[in-house]
């Protein structure tokens, strides 16, 4: 009976037992819940990605060549747009005639990650750098065309003219590099980011009040010495010219290297980030912060391009600014300085590490194993990331028909061309086969010697051509702006059967690029006399 030895036994063995198939069906639900909720959740992510062409300019280089062990390097564009176009980006400053107007790329950052994925080189542009501006197209059948420019531009203009498809176009056209990707992020984005990591240390000499007697300047107002900044105050302090050095852009250009330093080493000992509810408000702060190219569309290839850059420790990150001069034509503004910035581009081309390190052992990093499934195992041909190297097959020479254009007066034109050289190089690769090369008499300038193809089943050709002749494989693009395979005949080919080759590579940042360490935690911005309070 229910009072005997029996019958306590078996009630509770039934209580247990209901029990414990309430609870598995209550996990079984929860479980297929969360599953539900996270996939619709990552669907809202992949749907708040907001997107933009990658590059709207006529030349598209190649990709980054791989290494010895088949690893690529990774070349991204930061860009700080100052868009004042809602409400949220104008309350955190600019004058009111600045509002609405056409955004300008007033940060611009190319973000180099080795093939080996052992060290980071970023390079800045300051944003009063003048260049020729290429011509852009924005996408679509009757995209709008913004013509090349007749004169040198200020780098930050690049923006207006289509979007940051034609920043990178700029980046393009002045340093060859390839650029594989792009992210943008305004005013708003910056300060919800700020918020999210929740907190930088940085350092001031003095204290510090950006704020002329006109109302210019951030509003930045630090004591002497550290700060955890975040937020608002972040923004400042990226924003701040008056008040930093010499009160230039230059200045600034310093700042911000300190700033993205300072962030990495937070995100390496932050033990915050490790908690889910921080690292989601962060990838959502991050998710509705940028504007990327169509190649980061999807949150899984944003998770992967954080894994591939976590890979590299802060020692290995050195930022730079492109070396310059002041322009002979404005003595506020900037130019390339001749010979030192393009060592710093061909660096970066050449995948050489900008802190002197020298390359790390590929052997060991072609040894380590990799984990089954990695989005880019050892950094190599599998990342998704990476472009993609042509399989286009090359056609027997005799049938390829290249056209040969005197270009050895340089990009300046301040040379005089070489007579008949076009002829001559015609000549040379019928002897090795070419026998449809032909002189073009269309004008042209270029420094180094380049074959440019118009489609992509021209890339294989291409390339048969620069092996016929000696060239690099960087020296091969595809553009917009030629009908076949042309090839320019450069400065650097005014007489001979081959180009003359380049000086030996340097092997460190030149000084006038100002490398700083991402270990260095001693940095201190120094302050501009007036400016202290």
């Amino acid at each position: 009976g229910p009072g005997g030895p029996g019958g306590r036994g078996r009630t509770p063995r039934r209580r247990r037992r209901r029990v414990l198939l309430w609870t598995a069906s209550v996990l079984a639900f929860l479980i297929l819940g969360t599953s539900a909720a996270g996939y619709l959740y990552y669907r809202y992510l992949n749907g708040s990605i907001q997107t933009d062409a990658l590059n709207l300019g006529d030349t598209k280089l190649g990709g980054s060549k791989p290494n010895a062990f088949g690893q690529t390097p990774l070349n991204i564009l930061l860009i700080g747009s100052d868009a004042r176009d809602d409400a949220a980006n104008q309350a955190l400053g600019g004058a009111k005639n600045t509002f609405n107007g056409p955004p300008l790329a007033d940060v611009q950052m190319l973000l180099h990650l080795s093939a080996d994925r052992s060290n980071m080189s970023v390079v800045s542009m300051p944003r009063d750098t003048l260049l020729m501006m290429p011509k852009c197209t924005e996408p679509g059948p009757n995209g709008k065309v913004h013509p090349a420019s007749r004169g040198l531009v200020q780098t930050n203009e690049s923006l207006s003219r289509g979007g940051p498809g034609c920043t990178v176009a700029a980046w393009t056209e002045l340093t060859r590099i390839p650029i594989d990707h792009f992210m943008m992020i305004d005013f708003k984005g910056v300060v919800s980011m700020a918020d999210a990591i929740g907190g930088v240390p940085v350092c001031v000499q003095q204290n510090v009040h950006s704020r002329t007697k006109e109302g210019k300047g951030s509003g930045l107002k630090l004591p002497k010495g550290e700060n955890i900044i975040q937020g608002e105050q972040a923004l400042q302090w990226l924003r701040t010219r008056y008040g930093f050095e010499d009160g230039t852009d230059l200045g600034r250009t310093h700042a911000q290297h300190m700033y993205m330093n300072a962030m990495a080493r937070e995100f390496r000992k932050n033990a915050k980030l490790t908690n889910p509810v921080k690292l989601n408000s962060l990838a959502q702060a991050a998710i509705s912060a940028m504007v990327v190219d169509t190649g980061l569309n999807k949150i899984d290839k944003l998770y992967d391009l954080s894994v591939e850059l976590k890979k590299v420790p802060t020692g290995r990150i050195t930022m730079t600014t492109m070396p310059w001069i002041y322009s002979p034509t404005d003595d506020a503004r900037v130019e390339p300085k001749p010979g030192e910035a393009e060592d710093l581009f061909r660096m970066v081309r050449e995948d050489i590490p900008l802190d002197g390190k020298g390359p790390a052992q590929p052997a060991a990093a072609a040894s380590a194993p990799a984990a089954s499934g990695s989005p880019a195992a050892s950094a190599g041909p599998a990342d998704p990331t990476a472009p993609a190297a042509s399989a286009d097959p090359a056609a027997p020479p005799a049938q390829i028909r290249v056209g040969v254009r005197n270009a050895t007066g340089g990009k300046d034109g301040a040379e005089a061309k070489a007579k008949g050289r076009a002829t001559e190089v015609a000549g040379l690769l019928a002897g090795k086969g070419f026998t449809r090369a032909a002189a073009d008499n269309q004008a042209a300038g270029e420094d180094t010697t380049v074959i440019r193809y118009a489609k992509p089943d021209q890339a294989g050709d291409a390339a048969a051509v620069a092996a016929a002749l000696g060239l690099p494989a960087d020296s091969v693009e595809k553009s917009d702006s030629v009908s076949g395979i042309t090839l320019f005949v450069g400065k650097d080919w005014r007489t001979g059967n081959a180009p003359t080759p380049p000086p030996p590579a340097p092997t460190k940042a030149p000084d006038s690029a100002r490398p700083l360490n991402g270990d260095d935690d001693q940095a201190c911005m120094e302050i501009q006399p007036g400016f202290t309070w």
